[in-house]
């Protein structure tokens, strides 16, 4: 049996329209660039977001934090405020007042006589009790030995 062409439609047909059982070749194009398409600007889109991350990664580890968890929170609430937040934020440089403040701690340990690294945290309980006991002897009254025992626990502390 012999397909014909419909007695209404033209004999020139364009090529894109294709016979019956034949596969189509222009939807196929079209949905593999449409694929593709998405991916790209999926890609462009997830490329652009994380801009400030990538421009705060050779800075500080409290504003890469910030400004990642500002990031987050742009992606999953859609408020691009914090987006440019975190943009300005990955852009200024913060100072550092952490180096200059520990250096200032070292200093003063060593003025005072305590090894370095020795925090009030790491004190045992009996050195908590002693050194209560001390101060409350120095507070009982002015009696020489009590004093030097209380002037070496001041020497401590400084």
């Amino acid at each position: 049996m012999s397909e014909s062409l419909h007695p209404g439609a033209p004999h020139d047909l364009p090529g894109f329209i294709t016979a019956p059982g034949d596969t189509d070749i222009l939807m196929v194009v079209v949905g593999v660039v449409l694929i593709a398409a998405v991916l790209g600007v999926g890609n462009l889109y997830l490329h652009l977001h994380t801009l400030p991350e990538r421009m705060a990664h050779k800075s500080q580890k409290l504003q890469f934090e910030i400004v990642a968890v500002l990031g987050l929170l742009a992606l999953f609430t859609h408020n691009h405020l914090f987006w440019v937040i975190g943009l300005f934020l990955a852009m200024v440089d913060l100072p550092d007042f952490g180096t200059p403040l520990r250096r200032i701690a070292g200093s003063v340990e060593k003025i005072a006589g305590v090894p370095p690294g020795d925090d009030a945290a790491e004190m045992t309980s009996t050195e908590m009790t002693s050194e209560s006991a001390a101060h409350t002897v120095a507070a009982e009254g002015p009696d020489a030995t009590k004093a030097g025992a209380a002037k070496s626990e001041v020497q401590s502390h400084a």
